[in-house]
């Protein structure tokens, strides 16, 4: 399944939006318009319907309810997410969740549900508040998608958020993790654990994952010919790499000597190749070398083709969206705005679609689009 469509009200910077989406989107816009902001509702969804989450949870990591909500909410506070999943793009809608969140006026302003509702083929099977909801306020204070006992009907909704992966590997953290040796943040979005994971997969894909990994290192990082993962004597796991060089024997290299751009390209490389969920990427162009990032939406079109996974990419990358093969379909536009901002595709502003029809890649027609009005004053800034 792929979430065809998301709405949203009173989210984080966004008053208002409504957007069609489809299997590969890239969310472009100039800083602090909000691309992580958005990516961060689907990770939301995530983490109310993953086990040990819940709504409160998932409020409460993100510093509660007055921290979501866009500051241009006025008289409609709530904060309002309603997604529609789809087989394909093209394909009507076989689920539809909505839900819509408040905050108690007063006491311990717990956040409470507005509202809770889903369609399974345009038939509504939830309806909340319900009968029992109206008895007992208390059970408001939790969605019907984290609780087993009550999601039945809909358990492919739960199962399908529960899925959604998110990683935006920082290799400071791979390679120094005696620096950080908190219990970290829950589900490792920054991969302080990602070689545990790697660890953790079951040897036979575990090998073919590095397998294919390697041979894509390869190519992109001179003199490296061999990857493979290994335990030190406490037993703890390292990847471990083989370089040639001047000397007969070809040295060994361990993650903690590896660049910021091979680290950031292994966690690339197995995210995508990591299950079938939908995948979030925030700008994976980090660290990596143009031509490399040229070439990573023809190695996600490629991995779609066999997985059929949605991916969600956040970027400021012109080698990234230079790639003719990116459609405008595939392109969200983030525009600031007073009253929050403003969400399009970039197929349907008239301009852009003009510019892509006359053979300019995403990356001439949208990114100057993104350039701050005002960047010209930084050449006299003193």
């Amino acid at each position: 399944m792929i979430i065809s469509r998301l709405i949203l009200k009173n989210w984080r910077n966004f008053a208002e939006i409504n957007v069609e989406l489809g299997e590969r989107i890239f969310f472009v816009g100039p800083n602090a318009s909000g691309k992580s902001n958005l990516l961060d509702v689907f990770r939301f969804l995530r983490d109310i319907a993953k086990p040990g989450g819940g709504l409160q949870k998932a409020v409460e990591d993100r510093g509660g309810l007055s921290k979501i909500r866009c500051l241009a909410a006025r008289r409609h506070p709530d904060v309002e997410i309603e997604v529609h999943l789809s087989q394909s793009p093209d394909e009507k809608q076989i689920w539809k969740y909505a839900l819509g969140i408040k905050q108690e006026s007063r006491g311990y302003r717990q956040p409470f549900l507005s509202y809770e509702k889903v369609w399974h083929n345009d038939n509504q099977i939830l309806n909340r508040p319900d009968e029992n909801d109206n008895v007992d306020k208390a059970r408001l204070t939790q969605t019907h998608i984290e609780q087993v006992n009550a999601n039945l009907k809909f358990r492919d909704i739960s199962k399908f958020f529960e899925s959604i992966l998110y990683l935006h590997l920082v290799p400071q953290l791979l390679r120094y993790p005696e620096v950080y040796s908190s219990s970290g943040i829950p589900s490792d979005p920054f991969g302080r654990s990602f070689l545990e994971r790697v660890a953790r997969t079951p040897e036979p894909t575990r090998k073919s994952k590095l397998k294919k990994i390697e041979e894509a290192l390869r190519i992109a990082v001179p003199q490296l010919k061999q990857l493979t993962d290994v335990k030190d004597e406490r037993g703890v796991p390292h990847l471990e790499a083989v370089y040639e060089h001047w000397r007969p024997k070809a040295g060994k290299q361990r993650e903690d000597q590896f660049s910021d751009g091979t680290l950031r390209l292994i966690g690339l490389l197995w995210s995508l190749l990591e299950g079938e969920s939908p995948l979030l990427l925030e700008e994976p162009e980090l660290s990596l070398n143009a031509g490399i990032v040229n070439k990573i939406p023809a190695l996600i079109y490629r991995i779609q083709r066999q997985k059929k996974r949605q991916i969600f990419i956040s970027t400021h990358s012109y080698e990234l969206l230079s790639d003719k093969g990116v459609g405008g379909k595939e392109v969200v536009t983030l525009t600031p705005g007073v009253e929050g901002t403003s969400v399009t595709v970039a197929a349907s502003i008239r301009e852009v679609q003009d510019l892509l029809q006359g053979g300019m890649s995403v990356a001439d027609a949208v990114l100057p689009r993104t350039t701050p009005p005002n960047i010209s004053q930084l050449e006299i800034f003193k």
